[in-house]
């Protein structure tokens, strides 16, 4: 019988609703793809667009704590990146304060808030891997916002 009932509280945890595992990598970023090459122009890369979304990425998912911000299930942009010596940086910019979450290649999460100043982000590769990089734009005070991702190797 204990057996059982730890059975069912397990199944009742995992199935409780509005957590999300992670955020989906898997699906088609909400903005579109780019590929770069170590040495890309222009540089900086410049995408404009509309950061956050319904999920609280502290409250509702299990990534790591440093994880803040409103942002989509969806990555909001996908770069599959060639590279080279150069680091690799990934920055907001925006008139509201908003937070990085990026999905690296080898598959962890980098996050970061205001790291750029004035509430803007950024996640710095010093040696950056080659492969895919979802990343999501969050607002840090709810709802949504225009935003531009900037991605450089000239920090």
């Amino acid at each position: 019988m204990k057996r059982l009932i730890s059975a069912l509280a397990l199944a009742a945890t995992l199935a409780t609703p509005g957590m999300a595992v992670a955020q989906n990598a898997g699906l088609t970023a909400n903005f579109g793809e780019i590929r770069l090459s170590a040495g890309f122009t222009p540089d900086p890369y410049r995408v404009d667009i509309t950061a956050g979304g319904s999920i609280d990425a502290y409250t509702d998912t299990d990534l790591p704590g440093a994880c803040v911000g409103d942002i989509s299930n969806a990555p909001d942009y996908e770069v599959t990146y060639s590279a080279g010596s150069l680091p690799l940086v990934f920055r907001t910019r925006s008139s509201t304060d908003t937070t990085l979450i990026i999905n690296g290649p080898d598959g962890a999460w980098y996050c970061d808030d205001d790291s750029w100043g004035d509430g803007d982000a950024e996640v710095r590769f010093n040696k950056p891997a080659s492969g895919t990089y979802d990343v999501w734009i969050g607002t840090f005070n709810g709802g949504t916002a225009s935003a531009s991702l900037l991605i450089t190797e000239t920090p």
